[in-house]
């Protein structure tokens, strides 16, 4: 939806925040990093691109230090297992979302030994779906379209 609220939780360079962006027109898309390196990069390529409708926020560990009840979709590219304290993220996020937000995560598959990833670096459905499950959220869609990534969409439980 063209007023959707996004947020790009882990944004790094950009790369999703700013194809989103101009899907979202009357809509807003929030990138969070952790990183000041990260923030100040987002910041200017914004500018850059003109594009008004990117908000840059900096997270923190426990936090994406998003408004409350604001969001509809949070997003989190290879992110989720990097997090240092997952359980106050996932709350945090929760808080964050509008009552029928989403949560997708795409996470590199551990289920599958032909991904060529350190086992550190990916995440099993099952496992995603435990922790999941104990901060809030219900599994509504999976999608193997993605080579060697799950692409998962949690949604908060009331």
């Amino acid at each position: 939806d063209s007023s959707s609220v996004v947020a790009d939780i882990g944004a790094g360079t950009g790369y999703y925040t700013f194809r989103i962006a101009p899907k979202v027109p009357q809509g807003r898309v929030y990138a969070v990093d952790v990183q000041d390196e990260s923030v100040r990069f987002l910041k200017n390529r914004a500018r850059e691109l003109n594009i008004s409708n990117v908000e840059v926020v900096m997270g923190g560990a426990k936090s994406p230090n998003l408004p409350k009840g604001a969001v509809d979709l949070a997003l989190m590219v290879d992110v989720y297992h990097e997090l240092e304290y997952p359980h106050e993220m996932l709350q945090a996020i929760r808080e964050s979302l509008k009552p029928n937000g989403r949560l997708l995560l795409l996470e590199y598959r551990a289920e599958d030994p032909a991904v060529p990833i350190k086992r550190l670096h990916k995440l099993s459905v099952e496992q995603a779906n435990k922790e999941l499950a104990a901060n809030g959220f219900k599994l509504v869609q999976r999608e193997d379209f993605l080579p060697i990534q799950h692409f998962l969409v949690y949604q908060k439980v009331e």
